[in-house]
């Protein structure tokens, strides 16, 4: 197996966790937040949407769907357009409302499709490239695709246990 393929497998399961984390559930349950200081369902799964699609698009030179694919009009949110959630206060996480759990979904599967067409362009030379020297070391392509992966996953399992949580306490 190659390394790409293990990267495709890897963005595969990003995606089945956020269909399983939204799927079915209203816009009460996408907004609601167990404390304060907490994310909702809708927060996690936009910001690890917006954290792929950044930086999978500047890894890659490609445009990000979010600008590209008209999804910024579509979400309506009033934030800064490159905004990805990093940093948000608990107001601005508030802010990240939608109106359906399939808007999500939608704008997660359109990240999805544009990063497996990059992942498929994968040749293990590639994964050596340097894609930001702000760091010390530098960090390659292969670093920063593993980096998404490991931070989208656990955003996801996060949507996940705040469902769970919600779920719980309806029953």
């Amino acid at each position: 197996m190659h390394a790409k393929d293990i990267l495709i497998d890897g963005y595969g399961r990003i995606r089945e966790e956020v269909h399983a984390a939204v799927e079915g559930l209203g816009t009460d349950e996408l907004h609601a937040r167990p404390g304060p200081e907490a994310n909702s369902i809708a927060w996690l799964v936009w910001h690890l949407t917006r954290v792929q699609d950044d930086h999978i698009a500047d890894a890659f030179g490609l445009e990000q769907v979010w600008l590209a694919g008209g999804w910024e009009q579509r979400f309506g949110l009033g934030l800064r357009r490159r905004d990805t959630g990093f940093g948000h206060s608990p107001e601005q996480v508030a802010r990240v409302r939608v109106g359906s759990g399939d808007l999500l979904t939608g704008y997660y599967d359109a990240v999805h499709q544009q990063t497996l067409g990059a992942l498929r362009s994968l040749t293990a030379g590639d994964l050596e490239r340097i894609v930001d020297e702000r760091w010390d070391p530098p960090v390659s392509l292969g670093v920063r695709l593993v980096s998404v992966l490991s931070d989208d996953l656990q955003h996801a399992g996060q949507a996940a246990y705040v469902r769970g949580l919600l779920q719980s306490t309806s029953a």
